[in-house]
């Protein structure tokens, strides 16, 4: 069968991707290449002081260690990455590090943007007030970036980045997409919204993959993570926005992932499970966060609204809605099911069987990941709060990102997540 392909620029370019057990051993020569002489490492409380995780990327960068900066929360708050560039000048740092998960991997670069325009915590919110986000420097004028991913959620070949800001400043157009629509929270009793920040000039300059890291993670996190990084190759393939490059990789990653997944539990007495999982992760993810053409699309902006309504995780957002999200695109459009069904290994029978086919793959990863499967099991997650959680859903700005011919309505949208209660 010869494909239908439409004309399409790919333009995206990631720094150099190291991939393998021990593989941080090598940030001493990959920062040297970038020009830096001392780095210093962003993460969490806890990834930031626990050796197991720390160690290994403290050795691996040796005399280019600047220091450790273990100050980065869920909340992502713009006030901690003020904070990480008077660290780096305290530290006469010139490079960062980024260790964890999506939380440090954007509070870095935050970092990165704040530092290159040396922009005071006033300035930064008197723009992100006037604009609704904040604005860009020159890769030049911003301090190089290597992150080192410990969770499966696929924030990290990205050029992307989602804030929090004491209320008052509103994320809007693409730098709203890089929001990730966290939302806003009462911690610190003080209102906070979500924000973005977005551009070419933050794909980090090297990224490094190693299993042995991972493996530090506590599973139920591994988990919930997972999920997000598994559906954003279900959606590279389905999108609008998708391209001949983003269907091999997300192909690939697929099938790595649906064999890996639901085995997590075994990756202690085998190796080759982790490395299965991180190796999926990184090929769904590639290409999908590019500004302006985006694959993000329908399951994120459910997981956005269940996030911004209930405080409910990505990853268990995704968890519950994918399946109902895929049956309702199959009923209104074919979806590239041929693909998804080849990545899956259920490409045989009609094309309904071959629906049904994914949306089964997709609960045996779910469910061999101990995932929830109703709405009604989630913390936070009222009944009466459904249809303000579509109209969320409905008006998110990655919605739009689904293949042609899927347009639901708000009513639409209110059945979907019913059927998930």
């Amino acid at each position: 069968m010869t494909a239908d392909i439409t004309p399409f620029v790919f333009d995206y370019e990631p720094g150099a991707i190291h991939f393998g057990r021990g593989c941080v051993a090598d940030l001493d020569d990959a920062l040297g290449r970038l020009g830096a002489d001392r780095a210093l490492v962003v993460a969490g409380r806890t990834v930031g002081t626990t050796e197991s995780v720390v160690g290994p990327v403290r050795d691996g960068l040796g005399d280019r260690l600047a220091g450790v900066f273990a100050e980065t929360t869920p909340e992502k708050r713009i006030e901690t990455a003020v904070e990480g560039v008077e660290a780096m000048r305290e530290r006469d740092a010139d490079a960062l590090v980024a260790l964890g998960g999506g939380s440090s991997l954007d509070v870095a670069t935050a970092i990165r943007a704040l530092a290159g325009r040396d922009l005071t915590l006033g300035a930064a919110l008197d723009e992100i007030e006037e604009v609704g986000y904040l604005r860009v420097p020159e890769r030049d004028a911003m301090p190089p970036c290597a992150v080192v991913p410990t969770t499966l959620a696929g924030a990290d070949l990205s050029p992307v980045a989602g804030m929090s800001v004491p209320s008052g400043g509103e994320a809007s157009g693409e730098a709203g997409e890089a929001s990730k629509a966290d939302g806003a929270d009462e911690a610190g009793g003080k209102a906070r919204a979500g924000t973005g920040i977005s551009g070419r000039a933050l794909m980090p300059d090297a990224l490094f993959y190693d299993p042995d890291l991972f493996e530090t993670t506590p599973r139920g996190v591994l988990a919930g993570s997972a999920m997000n990084g598994f559906d954003k190759g279900i959606e590279a393939i389905y999108s609008r926005n998708a391209t001949p490059i983003t269907d091999g990789t997300a192909i690939r990653g697929l099938s790595l992932l649906a064999d890996a997944l639901p085995r997590l539990d075994e990756a202690a007495d085998d190796p080759a499970v982790m490395e299965a999982a991180v190796a999926g992760v990184v090929c769904c993810q590639y290409g999908v966060s590019v500004p302006g053409a985006s694959k993000l699309s329908i399951v994120h902006a459910y997981g956005h609204g269940l996030r911004r309504r209930a405080g409910v995780q990505q990853g268990v957002a995704h968890a519950v809605m994918v399946p109902h999200v895929l049956r309702d695109l199959f009923e209104a459009v074919d979806g590239r099911r041929d693909l998804l069904a080849a990545a899956f290994d259920a490409d045989d029978g009609t094309g309904a069987e071959r629906a049904e086919g994914i949306v089964a793959a997709v609960e045996r990863v779910r469910d061999g990941l101990d995932l929830p499967n109703r709405l009604r099991d989630l913390d936070g997650v009222e009944r009466e709060d459904l249809p303000a959680i579509a109209r969320l859903t409905h008006d998110d700005p990655l919605l739009p990102n689904g293949p042609p011919g899927y347009d639901p309505s708000v009513d639409d949208v209110t059945a979907t997540l019913e059927a998930a209660w």
